[in-house]
């Protein structure tokens, strides 16, 4: 069994994240993809935007739920932080030996791959499924949709009072609602 590992801090998951794994499942390039929980992003400095974990978690399961082929994992929320890649990608292979793992990753990480913890241990041990972003030409991206939906658009459209029924998951919106997520402070 081959399973793609799509990590992100997913704050929040939106409709780009889920349309993504359900077609990399639908086209057989993986069995399963498994929506990988970060709690930080050793690359990204500001997180005064995200939610803690749980909440960010609960999103995520609202989001898979009842679909084939996705499935959520949180074993960063139990590794060392900041939280490596190449960690989680090598605990989960000793957890799951029988797996074989490959990492999911946007071109506009993979243009500044060289940056990441261990990026040729990664090539070979856990070959990239690269998929676009827009205005992040890669050569190794492969043919997918491009979705216009950021975890950012969907946070400035809440501080902005409009709707994200479009945007997030139908559960997802929910969730944001009832707990009066994202709003300005």
């Amino acid at each position: 069994m081959t399973v793609g590992i799509f990590g992100g801090s997913f704050n929040p998951v939106h409709n780009g994240h889920i349309a993504l794994a359900r077609v990399i499942v639908d086209k057989g390039i993986v069995d399963e993809i498994w929506l990988t929980l970060s709690p930080m992003n050793p690359l990204k400095s500001d997180s005064t935007e995200l939610l803690d974990d749980q909440t960010r978690l609960q999103m995520l399961q609202l989001a898979t739920e009842g679909i084939r082929g996705l499935r959520v994992c949180d074993i960063e929320l139990s590794l060392p932080r900041p939280s490596y890649t190449i960690n989680t990608l090598l605990a989960l292979s000793r957890q799951h030996p029988g797996i074989k793992f490959r990492l999911v990753i946007g071109s506009d990480n993979m243009l500044i791959f060289n940056r990441w913890k261990s990026h040729e241990e990664i090539k070979r041990l856990f070959p990239p499924i690269v998929y676009p972003r827009p205005g992040y030409p890669a050569p190794e991206a492969l043919d997918l949709p491009v979705s216009p939906i950021s975890s950012t658009l969907v946070r400035e459209t809440i501080r902005k009072g409009e709707d994200v029924n479009n945007l997030v998951p139908p559960k997802v919106n929910r969730y944001i609602r009832e707990h009066g997520l994202y709003k300005p402070a």
